[in-house]
């Protein structure tokens, strides 16, 4: 990987993509960093016959389905003309969610404290997998430090990770996780959910979310009496809304026509 520029180096992506989905981000980079966005990651999977997954995300890492939707109407067209996939296959944009990718060294600096996996390119003292506790990036923004939990006597708890070799990286779901990701503005409240439902009712099948709503209460039935919650509860409804949130097209072509 080339050196980076210290003035760049916070947003440069520095895990990149290879093969049919580095050709997607050529294609549908530009248009999403115009739009205000950035592009967390591309992944061109099996699932569903072909399935082309395109994580994205606002500078200050929130992303809503409305995001979702405006990002797929402006890459679908790029993508049709282009054509990098060459087959049928379904187009799913997403936010990165609470376990997260980690993709720039801005990632590190703004999770600093929080537990993640990563996993090098290059071994770094025959070693590739690391889990623990990671910092921000040191000043010249070369390294990010991680705490090992459990390490064997006469090893040191704290290594530099060369960022410039990173394979994959990625937090891992805790508690604690998910309350800092909702209290800095993670998955939308209940309200959100409900208005972003009306607009998606109204799209075609593909885009269609599923929604739950609660059935209203009859006027004679007696009111429930008042939940306490606990940290337990609270902790396992934040997880339930961990999920990240997305759209899903299909892109079918067949007869040099898109349906």
């Amino acid at each position: 990987m080339a050196d980076i520029p210290d003035s760049d180096i916070d947003e440069k992506r520095l895990i990149t993509e290879t093969g049919v989905a580095a050709r997607v981000v050529q294609v549908i980079e530009a248009s999403i960093v115009g739009l205000g966005f950035r592009v967390v990651r591309v992944r061109v999977t099996s699932a569903n016959g072909c399935t082309v997954q395109i994580m994205a995300e606002r500078p200050d890492g929130t992303m809503s389905v409305g995001d979702c939707e405006t990002v797929s109407r402006a890459i679908s067209p790029l993508l049709d003309l282009d054509d990098p996939i060459g087959k049928p296959y379904y187009l799913e944009i997403s936010s990165p969610g609470i376990d997260r990718p980690l993709v720039r060294a801005c990632d590190f600096e703004r999770w600093a404290g929080y537990e993640a996996k990563i996993e090098l390119a290059v071994p770094l003292d025959g070693r590739k997998r690391f889990r623990g506790i990671i910092g921000a990036p040191n000043p010249d923004g070369r390294t990010v430090p991680i705490d090992l939990p459990d390490v064997k006597e006469g090893l040191p708890s704290r290594i530099d990770l060369p960022l410039r070799d990173l394979g994959d990286a990625y937090l891992v779901l805790t508690d604690e996780l998910v309350r800092e990701s909702l209290r800095r503005g993670g998955p939308p409240t209940d309200d959100e959910d409900a208005e972003d439902a009306e607009e998606i009712e109204a799209a075609p099948e593909p885009l269609k979310k599923k929604v739950s709503r609660p059935l209203k209460p009859k006027a004679s039935a007696k009111p429930k009496p008042e939940k306490i919650e606990t940290e337990a509860s609270l902790a396992a409804k934040a997880k339930n809304k961990a999920k990240p949130v997305r759209t899903k097209a299909v892109r079918v072509k067949e007869d040099g026509k898109l349906h």
